[in-house]
Parts: C-alpha cells; structure tokens; sequence
C-alpha cells in the first residue's frame, strides 16, 4: 500500500548542527551516507555536545554556526565553534566509548526558558554512532502541518508528503516496514522530541508550539521502559540498503 512519497531528504554532517537538503541519498544500515559523521565534544566534560542541552549549544543552530561550518577548514572549525559558544569544544568523526549527551528535560525548557539551568537526563548514545535512538528519522507531512512548522525545526532525515492525511499519521508505521524502491525500513519508535524544535533554527524563529502541540496531542511511551514523551515523527533501522531519490513512492509492506 502506498502512502505516500518521500518530499525532502536532509543530512546533518555534524551532530546538532545545521542540515543538507539533498536530491537522492544512500541509505545503509547507518543512516544517510554522511549523516552524523562528525560531532563536537565538550572539552572539559568529555560529552558528547548536543543542542539538547540548549542552555549551552543552542547557538549550534544558528545561521552564525552554519557559516563557521562552510567557511572554515575543518582544523580551524572547532576554534571558531568554540569561541561562538564560549566553550572549548573539539571536533571528531570518532564517537568516544560509552559517549553520552546530556538531554534537558523539553517541557521545563519550555517553562523556564532555553537560557536557565533545568533538569536534565543524561543519554547514552548508539555504540559507535552519534546517533541518539536510531540511524533514520522520517516525518510526515501532515504532521508538519498539524504543527505549524518546516521540517527543519524537527530535523529528519526524510519528509514524507502524505497528503489528506491527519497529523501524526506516522504512529500508524509504528511496528511496521516500509519500503522506497530497494531500501527497507523497519519503524521501531515514535520520537520523543526534545527541546530542539522550539529553538532559533538559522531564519527560523523560536517556535514553542512545535513541543506544546505534540504535549497536548501525541503522548506516547517511545520504547518499553521509557516514560510518556510527546512525539512527532518516527525512527527506523534500516534491513536492507538502498539508493533513494526525491519523489520516490514509500510503500507499507507490513
């Protein structure tokens, strides 16, 4: 069964920093060829840095961080990062043993606002990936309508244009495969979404809603274990590889 067709693929060469859109991508067991090749590391804590934490590495996102990362050769990228961020951060595409992020927690992001100090979990991330949960993250199109937003507040690596369809129809996939021509995926949770989408993203404003929208509408227990999160879009592994290109058909095969 068709639902629908892949819209927009993105890759983020560098964990929590600004995105690639791209016409046709390879997709592997890893992910997008190049997604999360490198990522910063926080030199006095030895974390992993992430925009999760946005009281320190909001700046990530901005236009101001994106012009560092094309203008800058990469042994001069990490001084320029850590002088815009007011940290020393060091850049690796090796993912230290046992890396972790710290994730505030989104909803106390919300309250008190991206600059203060709140709770926060520390996450452990894929063994010898910097990926989060999982190495392919897809979204709907109606999802993004239903919230308001572009998809690049919520950083996945493909929009898929369903049209007629009522937000969050992603929770649908959930347990399921799909497939674009020879790539297989198998959709294993919902994304809990963290304080990210609210943030500056380049020309993109702060946007609360793209948190408190979810926090009304779509709360779900991501994996078992796990507390309830609002959630937008869903994460895949990825069975069998393949070469995919904008306007593609996404298949529900099971």
């Amino acid at each position: 069964m068709i639902v629908g067709v892949v819209r927009e693929l993105w890759r983020y060469p560098v964990k929590s920093m600004p995105g690639e859109r791209l016409r046709t991508a390879e997709v592997t067991e890893r992910g997008v060829a190049g997604d999360r090749r490198f990522a910063l590391v926080d030199v006095a804590t030895g974390k992993v840095v992430s925009a999760k934490q946005p009281r320190l590495w909001r700046e990530l996102l901005t236009g101001q961080a994106a012009r560092a990362l094309r203008s800058a050769v990469v042994g001069s990228v990490a001084t320029e990062l850590s002088a815009l961020l007011g940290r020393e951060v060091l850049l690796t595409g090796t993912p230290p043993q046992d890396a972790t992020i710290d994730r505030a927690r989104p909803e106390e992001v919300l309250s008190a606002g991206p600059l203060a100090e709140v709770a926060h979990d520390v996450s452990r991330l894929r063994a010898g990936t910097f990926f989060d949960f999982a190495p392919l993250h897809l979204v709907s199109t109606a999802t993004l309508e239903r919230v308001g937003t572009a998809a690049p507040r919520y950083r996945p690596n493909l929009v898929i244009e369903t049209p007629g369809d009522p937000g969050f129809v992603e929770n649908d996939w959930l347990g399921k495969k799909l497939t674009i021509g020879q790539l297989e995926l198998e959709i294993i949770a919902a994304t809990p979404r963290c304080a990210v989408p609210t943030l500056r993203h380049g020309h993109l404003d702060p946007y609360p809603d793209a948190l408190r929208i979810p926090a009304r509408h779509n709360r779900l227990v991501p994996l078992p274990g796990m507390a309830e999160f609002p959630c937008a879009g869903v994460y895949a592994q990825v069975p069998a590889a393949g070469r995919i290109r904008v306007g593609d058909q996404v298949r529900l095969v099971s």
